[in-house]
């Protein structure tokens, strides 16, 4: 081959399209793009003339891709696969080295690996609210939440935090911050165990630390594309500090975290709360909550739209803290 020949073929490789995954529905359609994710019975097809969409797992005859995923089976951990090759009728066939024909009934999830952690599905979000008033007093006062999940395997870390500042006048006023981590075992595909901390810090509340230790078994009704609901159980040591002095009492808490998609997954409302029922003669319940909308203006940018409930009942007294955030955040 002439050295101009070799110099054609070097540039000409880039521009050749990568191919497509291709997949064959049962009524005869056929489809390509990239096979992004299978879960929760939906596989998730990336599209170049119709975006992401999903497809229903029980409507595929088989597929072909022609990059490594992670896969797990049912009653297996996840292994992994060069390619995938169609078989036609509801078999697949795995390459790695060997290969074998499988069931696509049998296959319950596919992730392109990724590294360190090659089965590894990662989400998050982070919103932000920046409010600045000039008038009689200036005020500027932000704020960050935001929340991660990872799950590889059969464990799952999910890490949430906040972090909020006001300054009035040149002085501070607001200045606090929480983070709370939990690790999750599942037992199956729907059973898990959960260890978790939390701790806040608040500089001008009297209230000025506090500390959860807990755990206990959950239960995920579903994870997929589309949404999650998971409902857990803990049992608790809480540890409080203040400037009216110490306390230190045990408590049970129920907790849920529920998210779905709407308007074609463009618009996802969520919510996530946690009722403690402290053994404490001078505490009834404390509930912690919140509930939102998030607008996907793209791939990565979301308008948000969140409200927040803080409730403290003992005494014959309730007490209640309410905020509302209106941001832009990030989301992956």
């Amino acid at each position: 081959m002439s050295l101009r020949a070799l110099l054609s073929l070097m540039v000409l490789i880039p521009a050749l399209p990568a191919r497509a995954d291709t997949v064959w529905l049962n009524n005869g359609d056929r489809l390509s793009g990239e096979v992004l994710l299978l879960d929760g019975g939906k596989l998730a097809l990336r599209t170049p003339y119709a975006g992401r969409v999903l497809i229903d797992w029980k409507d595929i005859d088989t597929l072909a891709t022609g990059k490594p995923l992670m896969l797990r089976r049912s009653g297996l951990d996840s292994e992994g696969a060069r390619t995938l090759q169609a078989v036609g009728q509801g078999m697949v066939r795995l390459v790695d080295g060997g290969s074998e024909t499988v069931a696509l009934s049998s296959i319950e999830r596919l992730v392109p690996p990724r590294p360190l952690l090659k089965d590894r599905v990662w989400e998050g979000n982070l919103d932000a609210k920046l409010d600045m008033q000039r008038n009689q007093d200036s005020s500027d006062e932000w704020k960050l939440k935001g929340d991660t999940r990872i799950e590889h395997g059969r464990w799952r870390h999910v890490l949430r935090g906040e972090l909020e500042h006001e300054q009035e006048n040149g002085e501070k006023t607001e200045d606090n911050w929480s983070l709370e981590y939990d690790l999750d075992r599942f037992l199956d595909d729907h059973w898990f165990w959960r260890a978790g901390y939390e701790q806040s810090v608040d500089q001008f509340e009297a209230l000025s630390r506090l500390r959860i230790i807990g755990t206990g078994p959950g239960y995920r009704f579903w994870d997929n594309e589309l949404g999650r609901l998971d409902l857990v159980t803990q049992f608790n040591r809480v540890e409080l500090d203040s400037a009216l002095g110490d306390a230190r009492f045990d408590s049970w808490s129920l907790e849920w975290d529920y998210k779905r998609l709407l308007w074609g997954t463009r618009l996802e409302f969520y919510s996530t709360a946690e009722v403690h029922l402290p053994q404490a003669a001078q505490i009834d319940y404390v509930f912690d909550g919140e509930a939102g909308l998030r607008y996907r203006l793209n791939d990565w940018a979301r308008l948000s739209l969140l409200y927040e409930l803080n409730q403290l009942r003992g005494l014959g007294t309730t007490l209640s803290d309410r905020h509302y955030l209106i941001g832009l955040g990030v989301g992956w």
